[in-house]
């Protein structure tokens, strides 16, 4: 069995150097390969998932397979659950996105992530996402807050939802997307604006930088939001997240189990209530 980890301030903040050196290793490395479509590729570089736009890269297993492996080296025994190998949950001691923001990588866009998470019991301890395509690096350890590239960082004082700009996404399957798209149109007239870029680590990134005063999305993988969903909280950000599988289901609060609701706190709790009003348990 693996160590049991720990939160000292001191294990906290070496689960976060590695998590942050291990991210940016991985970053390094993407970098270093062309998007395929930019690329005319094989075709065999991209496969499909739980539906045709459901992507998934060579460069997604490679990159997981190379943070695996510096993990393994790091620390040697801690189980890592992965996007694209998965792994026991229950058990996790790492959680890897190795590229979030596929379909974006793979266009040529510059909005995607590595992502990787320190978890004890499903609760994350530590974490860093990295940006390939500008550098950026957030990290976070609970309690000991929040940086992007070193600086701390503070969420909005923003208290009016009309004012807000909002952050979503949405999932794979094409009846969920309609209803997501009926969501989000009841949202538009109500603040100042919706925003979707394609990769929830960056966007709950972005609420931890003050880029953005909100974000809801429905079916985000535990991947996803592992490490961002701390980088926000410790920025300031009323977080609230889906459990991470195999863990006791999110009891059911008219959001919806697999919602992730992320605000800053002067209007975290009215934009809770217009998705609720708009529906969002039944998403």
């Amino acid at each position: 069995m693996p160590e049991q980890i720990s939160d000292t301030p001191a294990e906290l903040a070496e689960l976060r150097r590695v998590a942050e050196l291990v991210a940016s290793e991985a970053a390094a490395r993407l970098r270093t390969l062309p998007a395929p479509r930019s690329t005319g590729a094989d075709p065999g570089a991209v496969s499909t998932k739980s539906s045709p736009t459901d992507v998934v890269t060579a460069a997604d297993k490679a990159l997981e397979e190379l943070v695996r492996g510096r993990l393994g080296e790091l620390r040697p025994g801690e189980p890592v659950f992965g996007e694209e190998e998965a792994g026991d949950a229950a058990a996790a001691r790492w959680v890897v996105d190795p590229i979030d923001g596929t379909v974006n990588y793979l266009y040529g866009l510059p909005w995607y992530a590595v992502s990787v998470a320190a978890v004890r019991d499903g609760v994350s301890l530590a974490g860093a996402v990295v940006e390939p395509a500008s550098g950026r690096v957030w990290t976070a350890a609970r309690g000991a807050g929040a940086t992007l590239d070193g600086r701390a960082l503070r969420v909005n004082e923003e208290t009016e939802l009309s004012q807000s700009l909002v952050g979503t996404g949405f999932g794979y399957a094409a009846e969920r997307r309609a209803r997501q798209a009926r969501l989000v149109a009841g949202m538009l007239p109500r603040v100042r604006d919706v925003r979707r870029n394609g990769a929830a680590s960056l966007d709950l990134c972005g609420v931890a930088a003050g880029w953005l005063d909100g974000y809801l999305e429905h079916g985000l993988g535990w991947w996803d939001w592992a490490a961002a969903a701390l980088i926000a909280e410790e920025a300031g950000a009323v977080v609230r997240h889906p459990a991470p599988p195999t863990f006791a289901e999110v009891p059911d609060d008219g959001l919806g189990a697999d919602a992730t609701l992320v605000a800053v706190p002067g209007i975290a709790c009215d934009l809770d209530a217009l998705a609720r009003e708009l529906g969002a348990a039944e998403i």
